[in-house]
């Protein structure tokens, strides 16, 4: 897994400063739309564009429309705007604490993205948009808007669904396989940037490609960025939550966070795999919240220079196991021994204490993380089963 350098993580909530008003002004005219067959005339000769160049209206038009244009009319009208109100605390300076004025409450607006996944409602965004919500609203493609119920949120994935009580049946995406991205091929990001959405009620589109999958991120509030999906369609406040899609029109990815030095789309946008939101969707669904009631019941260091000379390292690496704290818990379980050394985690090198800490914070009740160790100079596989 690649490791990102350390930028800073913009989630992608947008905080409404805008006016409405401002916004509408910027929408263009529906009836200026031009399908190009105004440039055909009906005889079926050909006219020439605007840079002299004389072509068939038919043809540009087939030419126009490719995979990209066919994926935006399947998934946009199963994209949506989310807006959320939360109730916020303002700290009070210690100087009025003294004549008696404690903490004040005050509420905030913020705009995020989320897309329908049935046709009974449930709509996936991201629990830093949703997740502190006390009333949510959802914006639809035919202009109506609908309150939503928040069933679960899983602050460390940063997955979170909501739902709407609605008569018909809804347009809703299709999932697909994050595991099967290929790096280069067509991506493409739906969502609520800056609040658009509220005054056109249309997603808005960007295209890219896939940059890299596999991408670690440090997040921030106890959140775990793992196998992040980067992409360089641009990605932009308001855009969390939204979906990323490929040439099918499937959903890859869920729009998460940007790095950035200096909070505008530089194209480093990254996106949490859909394959592992599907798990957590699902029991979410099932359940309102995510198991993760086990405890790994051992504690490490770093290996430092000392030790590598004391175990004949060839160089500093991995973590040492200094304690089995539960006799009964899943580190004993699974067979880790004081004094092991932990070289890899699920294949990937456990270059510091926080990234094998971070995996296992990732994981739910249930998976089995493979541990690669050194003891007695052997290098030794372990099944670390998070029961």
């Amino acid at each position: 897994m690649k490791c990102f350098p350390s930028f800073r993580v913009i989630l992608l909530t947008l905080s409404i400063l805008v006016v409405p008003g401002a916004l509408q002004s910027c929408d263009s005219d529906p009836g200026a739309a031009d399908d190009g067959s105004a440039a055909v005339q009906s005889s079926g000769q050909s006219k020439k564009d605007a840079r002299g160049n004389a072509a068939g209206g038919d043809d540009i038009s087939n030419s126009r429309r490719n995979a990209i244009t066919r994926a935006v009319e399947t998934v946009s009208p199963a994209v949506v705007g989310v807006n959320v109100t939360e109730l916020r605390r303002r700290a009070v300076h210690p100087f009025w604490r003294m004549f008696g004025y404690g903490d004040q409450m005050y509420e905030t607006q913020t705009a995020g993205s989320g897309f329908i996944i049935s046709d009974d409602g449930y709509i996936v965004s991201n629990d830093h948009v949703v997740g502190r919500a006390e009333r949510i609203s959802v914006t639809m493609t035919d202009g109506t808007k609908h309150d939503a119920e928040l069933i679960g949120t899983d602050p460390v994935t940063d997955v979170a669904l909501i739902k709407i009580d609605v008569d018909d049946d809804l347009p809703y995406l299709v999932l697909g396989n994050s595991d099967d991205v290929i790096v280069g091929e067509w991506s493409i990001a739906f969502g609520n940037p800056f609040g658009l959405f509220s005054a056109s009620a249309k997603p808005t589109v960007t295209v890219g490609v896939i940059s890299a999958t596999s991408i670690y991120l440090e997040g921030s509030e106890g959140r775990v960025y793992r196998n992040m999906v980067q992409t360089d369609a641009a990605i932009n406040h308001g855009n969390s939550g939204g979906p990323l899609v490929n040439g099918e029109g499937k959903v890859i990815g869920i729009n998460t966070v940007i790095y950035t030095p200096n909070e505008g789309n530089i194209g480093l946008g990254f996106a949490v795999p859909i394959n592992r939101a599907r798990m957590i969707i699902e029991q979410l669904r099932d359940e309102g919240e995510v198991n993760r009631n086990f405890n790994p019941g051992f504690r490490v260091q770093p290996v430092n220079e000392a030790i590598a000379q004391a175990y004949d390292l060839e160089k500093i690496e991995g973590v040492i196991v200094t304690q089995i704290t539960d006799p009964g818990g899943v580190a004993a379980e699974s067979g880790l021994e004081v004094a092991d050394i932990i070289l890899e985690a699920d294949g990937e090198p456990v270059f510091s204490v926080t990234v094998l800490q971070s995996m296992i914070r990732y994981a739910v009740t249930g998976e089995t993380i493979p541990l690669k160790i050194l003891r007695n100079n052997t290098i030794r596989n372990i099944d670390l089963t998070l029961e």
